[in-house]
């Protein structure tokens, strides 16, 4: 469970722990196996669905062996109405709703002993439709409705427009990412209520996805009262909402651990961050502080975060480019050759082991 977060991941990051590098990973072919499901192919008939069954899907992605089985099929829809001279451009055709992720539960025995408790992930991949663009360019905050804010809160809960319809909105017979989310949640811990083994819920995602993937975590503490531990584990994901939601999801338990390119502007947008003193008003004019709360550009991150950098990755720095920097494979190339803040890389770490050895074999005595 430490490498769930119960702990915060204290001790496992810096440098980073082998075995919880593996799990990273783990999740990081999750949501891998998003993409590869996902049809992107624009003259395609299921263009923006989902390329595979659920119960071939992940064996189909190289994840038959995982000792998980897809629960269900999950769907985002836009609440922009795409002009129609656009729908007359062929590269530009966008469905209202397309496929972002699934659900898997885990049912392997070996895994589950092995985990502790019977998992479940949420898995979503990154920005693919021209919908999702233009939600994404919707950088500004917008407060939680009243049915995702618990009454107690302590201030007004923000978070990105475009997420947010991306997350509440329906369209025709298709049902809200949220409603989806809520049905099956409630499915879930109703099948397994009187089992021996803990649940756990892990929500993944990449780039749009990351950001779904805290949404997600926030609304399912926030609505199911005796909801088991919630974690997620997010690849190169934006900003998501201001200090008064990160606030309630630390209130909520929630364990989020980042990882971030810092090379990669994605994650350093939407909006601007005050950091924690400058949000409290300690040393700000009064006009500054009301300026700061009312701006609905003010974002806030979350979590605990682990800072990777494409530059010490000789087969990456090549590149150099925004898209390379941002790819998901890049993220997980970094991941299985990261080793601390002092020796990024692996092969840093071996020419450095093998100085530390020269230096010490010509300081031996003769």
């Amino acid at each position: 469970m430490e490498y769930q977060g119960i702990k915060d991941w204290e001790g496992l990051l810096d440098p980073l722990d082998d075995h919880l590098r593996l799990h990273i990973l783990s999740y990081g072919h999750f949501v891998e196996a998003a993409y590869r499901s996902f049809d992107f192919d624009v003259a395609s008939p299921g263009y923006a669905t989902c390329r595979y069954e659920e119960d071939s899907m992940l064996a189909r992605c190289g994840l038959g062996k995982s000792g998980y089985k897809v629960a269900r099929n999950l769907y985002a829809t836009s609440a922009i109405c795409i002009p129609r001279w656009m729908k007359r451009v062929p590269n530009l055709v966008s469905p209202r709703s397309s496929w972002i992720g699934y659900v898997a539960v885990c049912d392997d025995v070996e895994e589950i002993s092995r985990l502790g408790c019977r998992n479940v992930v949420i898995a979503y991949r990154g920005t693919a439709t021209l919908s999702e663009w233009l939600e994404n360019l919707r950088a500004t905050l917008t407060c939680l409705p009243d049915d995702m804010a618990p009454a107690d809160c302590t201030g007004p809960l923000m978070v990105q427009s475009g997420l947010l319809s991306l997350y509440t909105s329906s369209y025709e017979c298709c049902q809200s990412l949220r409603d989806s989310i809520q049905e099956e949640m409630h499915k879930i811990l109703e099948m397994f209520s009187n089992d021996k083994e803990p649940l756990s819920i892990t929500i993944t995602g990449h780039s749009l996805g990351a950001a779904l993937a805290i949404l997600t975590a926030y609304d399912i503490t926030t609505q199911f009262r005796h909801a088991p531990p919630v974690t997620v584990v997010s690849f190169g994901g934006p900003r998501v909402g201001n200090h008064h939601f990160r606030s309630q999801l630390e209130a909520n338990g929630t364990k989020i651990l980042r990882i971030v390119n810092s090379d990669d502007p994605v994650t350093k947008v939407p909006g601007f961050v005050f950091d924690d003193v400058a949000v409290s008003g300690a040393g700000m004019p009064r006009w500054l502080r009301k300026w700061v709360e009312d701006t609905r550009y003010a974002y806030a991150e979350v979590g605990k975060e682990l800072r990777l950098s494409s530059k010490d990755c000789p087969e990456i720095n090549g590149s150099g480019n925004v898209a390379t920097c941002h790819d998901l494979k890049t993220y997980l190339h970094l991941i299985n050759n990261f080793v601390s803040s002092n020796c990024p890389l692996r092969a840093t770490a071996k020419r450095v082991i093998k100085m530390e050895q020269s230096k010490t074999t010509a300081s031996a005595p003769v």
